[in-house]
């Protein structure tokens, strides 16, 4: 939507003197046909309150200070009350009385102009006092969009934080594993995504998810790849193949060369049997309760959203009873301090040694503490994203 700075803003010239509005119509003849100038007149403050009730597209007010009823000062005073920015008075009145003109410009006039009126001057004060009006203007319409786009980026998060699940526990009747996830988002809205569910009695799906870019773009990427991911991984296919499904879908609809990286892996609850993919994703750590961890093995696919037909392998290994499995997106790893420092995988790995015995909502707030303690005052750079499953038995 572009900017309406062109609207026609009325002059009203306030004075008693009868002669004036004549005079003032035929010195600026050329300018009423063209339409620059459009002239309102009134004979007092008290006319001229009138006038603006009467036309509130009265811009400029060229006033004389000097008047009967109600004199140019306490106009001044009156508009002052309206608190409109936009309305901007210059006062007229004789040269040698400055002592008037001081006040008019201590009570909020724009400008003055001294009589006998130079008409040359009067119009270059006009064209002066509508460029700033029209300035005013963009500054005001400006400062209402930003407030439309915040309020509407505001709905967004909300919307996105409605879509990735929130309550915890999740399935309050399942014992067989505790599960916690948290988001972060650098911005109002994220890219980073988050999903778990059931596939059938026994296996439970996990997916993390980081799409290329910030903002709004990347939002509504992310949604479109949970949606689909979810969509399709709940009908119980191997991992590798929803991926090269989604991947297939996801090419076919991207645009702006966006992407995605995923890990996506569905749980026995039974035996603890872990199938997963990974499309370029940080690989997991599986974590026992002893402080020991060690990284779920990479496949080496690629992204998702890229390169259509891409055949994504499903690879497995199994979790013991108390084991659990840590997924992350790099704005954990690639969170930076004041001093440009990288958090890193090693801190990381560090932070993870210390882990004995911790439940699922544990592990995660350990880390988006630490994450936040490193980073200090650090402006977030990226989407902090964390999900842990532990295997109960």
């Amino acid at each position: 939507m572009e900017l309406d700075l062109e609207l026609k803003v009325k002059i009203m010239v306030v004075d008693d003197e009868v002669d004036l509005e004549p005079l003032v119509r035929q010195t600026f003849r050329r300018q009423i046909r063209s339409g620059d100038y459009d002239f309102v007149f009134a004979h007092n403050g008290l006319d001229a309150l009138a006038k603006l009730i009467e036309y509130p597209d009265i811009g400029v007010i060229l006033s004389d200070i000097n008047m009967p009823e109600m004199d140019g000062l306490t106009l001044l005073s009156k508009l002052k009350e309206l608190k409109n920015p936009s309305l901007k008075t210059v006062v007229v009145s004789a040269y040698g009385d400055m002592e008037n003109i001081r006040t008019a410009m201590n009570r909020g006039a724009f400008d003055f102009l001294t009589k006998p009126i130079n008409f040359e001057d009067l119009e270059i004060t006009i064209n002066k006092t509508l460029e700033e009006i029209r300035v005013q203007r963009k500054a005001v319409l400006e400062h209402d969009q930003l407030i439309s786009i915040q309020r509407d980026l505001n709905v967004a998060r909300e919307i996105q934080k409605g879509i990735l699940p929130q309550t915890f526990p999740p399935f309050p009747d399942r014992k067989e594993f505790d599960i916690f996830a948290s988001m972060v988002a650098a911005k109002e809205v994220g890219g980073d995504f988050y999903d778990f569910f059931m596939i059938d009695n026994d296996r439970i799906g996990i997916v993390i998810g980081d799409v290329s870019g910030k903002g709004i773009p990347a939002a509504i990427f992310m949604a479109v790849s949970r949606t689909l991911i979810r969509a399709t991984g709940i009908k119980g296919m191997p991992p590798g193949e929803c991926l090269s499904y989604v991947n297939n879908l996801l090419c076919n609809e991207s645009v702006s060369c966006m992407f995605v990286t995923v890990f996506y892996a569905i749980m026995n609850i039974r035996t603890g049997e872990l199938e997963y993919a990974n499309a370029g994703h940080n690989p997991p750590y599986i974590l026992n309760n002893n402080g020991q961890f060690r990284a779920v093995e990479s496949l080496g696919d690629i992204i998702l959203g890229v390169y259509e037909g891409i055949e994504f392998k499903t690879s497995s290994t199994t979790l013991k009873p108390q084991e659990g499995i840590l997924l992350y997106t790099d704005g954990v790893t690639e969170a930076f301090n004041t001093k440009g420092e990288e958090y890193s995988d090693d801190r990381l790995r560090n932070l993870l040694s210390t882990f004995e015995n911790y439940a699922a909502e544990q592990v995660i707030k350990a880390v988006v503490d630490d994450v936040s303690l490193f980073a200090h005052l650090a402006p977030q750079s990226d989407d902090i994203t964390l999900l842990f499953m532990k295997y109960l038995g």
